[in-house]
């Protein structure tokens, strides 16, 4: 006879205390290797995998459609361009006259080109060491600041950063006009002689010296801020620690800071190479890529060549060999991040 406590009656499903006593004995316990009640649904139920089906392939589909439509026919589109004759000549009567290999034969075999890949490497590596250097600097100085300072600082890093290309080329070509440039009247200012009307985009060396400002001007202020988020997750128990055993500032930031943060830095001058090596508003907005091509990088380069040359297929051809040769000198520093990586 089963006895309910205070009228309440076993829930449904449920054995009563009486029958799982009986059940495993007089203690409650269950025998040896006998399974616990209800257990063979509950492991059962736990066993099934939820069946994704569709759904994950509908939710990447329209970025993966967005992809092909806009950067996967252009790319082969382009591709196309790079293996024919397309002039004016071409364009007006719309013939489709293939050319082989020879556009690439022709930029191959053009010093002019080469001459241009070397400038654009070099523009390259010093808007790279500039602003990663500029950055951590000021990076470094936004951990030091007191809230207020590095609420002011963080504004004026934001205006910078979120100014538009064209403004911001505007603004330098102000700054340094030839008859009512700042720049100018600073120098005239400090006592320089010679800067009466003095033309700063008279030549390509003083051209991209200017324009390597401006980007280092808008670059460094998404080094700095990520570099102060990546320094906020560092304890400050690891820099306590190294000033009692006598560290200098150089070291911390040599032995603490930047081997925690190392990711940090491989990542950002990837992204920053790939910035700078693509630069194309920022030269076209000053100075056009002049005076005579002087300031032109590989982008440039195959814009003039298109739109000023009229001369459509050698501009493929060399957008193509743009992206190659991009990618060869990144497999380097793609192999160096996969390394890292394999190391922590």
């Amino acid at each position: 006879m089963t006895v309910h406590v205070r009228g309440v009656a076993p829930a449904a499903g449920e054995l009563p205390e009486d029958a799982t006593r009986d059940a495993g004995g007089a203690d409650g316990a269950l025998p040896p290797g006998a399974p616990a009640p209800g257990g063979a649904g509950r492991k059962e139920r736990a066993g099934r995998a939820p069946s994704s089906g569709w759904l994950p392939y509908a939710l990447i589909a329209p970025a993966v459609v967005s992809l092909l439509v806009f950067l996967g026919y252009p790319l082969v589109r382009n591709l196309m361009l790079s293996f024919q004759q397309l002039g004016r000549t071409e364009m007006i009567s719309r013939a489709t006259v293939w050319a082989g290999f020879d556009n690439y034969t022709e930029l191959l075999g053009d010093d002019a080109f080469w001459r241009v890949v070397v400038r654009t490497f070099v523009f390259m590596a010093v808007n790279v060491v500039l602003i990663m250097g500029f950055g951590t600097l000021v990076g470094l100085l936004l951990n030091a600041l007191g809230k207020k300072m590095r609420l002011v600082l963080s504004l004026a890093l934001v205006m910078a950063w979120a100014m538009p290309v064209v403004a911001s080329a505007t603004v330098f070509r102000w700054l340094f006009d030839t008859q009512f440039g700042v720049v100018n009247w600073a120098m005239r200012a400090l006592g320089f002689s010679g800067y009466e009307q003095h033309n700063w985009f008279e030549t390509g060396f003083s051209t991209l010296a200017i324009v390597t400002l401006m980007i280092v001007w808008a670059s460094v202020p998404f080094v700095a801020l990520n570099l102060y988020a990546g320094l906020t997750t560092i304890g400050g128990e690891l820099y306590e620690a190294a000033r009692v055993d006598g560290a200098s500032n150089w070291r911390i930031f040599r032995s603490v800071v930047f081997p925690i943060l190392k990711p940090f830095f491989l990542i950002t001058t990837f992204l920053e190479i790939i910035w700078v090596f693509k630069a194309f508003a920022q030269i076209v907005a000053l100075n056009k890529g002049g005076p005579d091509r002087a300031s032109e990088t590989l982008p440039v380069f195959a814009y003039v060549e298109g739109m000023a040359q009229m001369n459509f297929g050698v501009a493929a051809a060399a957008s193509v060999l743009t992206i190659l040769i991009l990618l060869v000198a990144m497999s380097f520093y793609f192999r160096l991040i996969l390394k890292q990586e394999e190391e922590q």
